[in-house]
């Protein structure tokens, strides 16, 4: 068990990895990075390297923007007061309370990862790179679970992937929630310049070092947001300009402790998550209605 979690934090750091590659920070040619992209994200973690490229190139141009950054959009959770208003069934049960549920749902994040990858690779729309993903998703899939059930009884085995699964899904979560949940949202129709849009919506994570380590350089998400192109150890140099750039321009910029970003990010989805209840239930008779 020790050795499964272990691998889902190795998982993560592999996809900070093929993060960068797709961002062109590591070699010196587009097509290179393209290529040590696909390897590590669909050969190495299980992802689908084409569509999160989509999913997230979408995100960087319009971060936290209603109708176009992807990463807002309704799932099981839901970011925005319209989305909880409209669910429905269990979903709107689990939206009543998403804000205390959001990480304990991560447990499931990997296992979904995996399948939206497949379900990505087999869809009738075009997908750049079809055959290169598809074999090499199937080959990652085939080296790690082959020999987990054919060394491990058979509930072992089920456990070994549930306890990877659940780090990897968990610490990937916990690596991207920081960077833009709880900031503010842009209307559809706002106007906004690139420099204002791209550092009002992003939330830098304190802690030096250890933090760039442990999130794979999302710790500085608001210099990431302005210059993608930027290798990780160069991050760290570029904060101490843009934080003067900020002040020069009088534009906000975000930056807490790790602990204080998921106490934001769990206010925030709780108070999204208010438009799921009924708003005739009065909160002080629900109470005496349990006792």
């Amino acid at each position: 068990m020790l050795i499964a979690g272990a691998l889902g934090i190795l998982f993560t750091q592999v996809a900070f990895l093929a993060h960068e590659a797709a961002h062109r920070q590591i070699l010196s040619s587009g097509p290179a990075n393209d290529k040590l992209a696909l390897i590590l994200g669909n050969g190495v973690v299980g992802m689908s390297y084409s569509w999160w490229s989509t999913k997230h190139t979408r995100h960087h141009s319009n971060p936290n923007r209603v109708g176009k950054d992807p990463d807002i959009d309704v799932d099981t959770i839901s970011f925005l007061d319209t989305d909880a208003a409209e669910a429905r069934g269990l979903r709107r049960a689990i939206t009543r309370r998403q804000g205390w549920l959001f990480f304990p749902l991560l447990t499931l994040e990997g296992l979904n990862l995996h399948a939206l990858a497949f379900r990505h690779v087999v869809r009738r729309d075009p997908v750049k790179d079809r055959t290169w993903e598809i074999v090499l998703l199937l080959a990652r899939f085939a080296l790690i679970w082959t020999p987990v059930f054919v060394f491990l009884p058979l509930g072992m085995a089920f456990a070994f992937l549930g306890v990877q699964l659940a780090v990897f899904g968990v610490y990937m979560g916990a690596s991207f929630a920081p960077n833009h949940k709880g900031m503010p949202v842009i209307a559809a129709d706002a106007r906004l310049d690139f420099f204002s849009k791209q550092v009002r919506t992003s939330r830098n994570v304190s802690g030096g070092w250890w933090a760039t380590w442990l999130m794979g350089g999302l710790n500085y998400q608001v210099e990431h947001h302005l210059f993608p192109n930027m290798p990780r150890p160069h991050l760290s140099r570029a904060r101490s300009i843009v934080r003067e750039h900020c002040r020069t321009l009088d534009v906000p910029y975000t930056e807490t402790t790790l602990w204080r970003s998921y106490g934001i990010v769990i206010a925030y989805l709780n108070r999204v998550g208010l438009a799921a209840r009924d708003p005739f239930d009065c909160p002080v008779s629900a109470t005496y209605r349990r006792v």
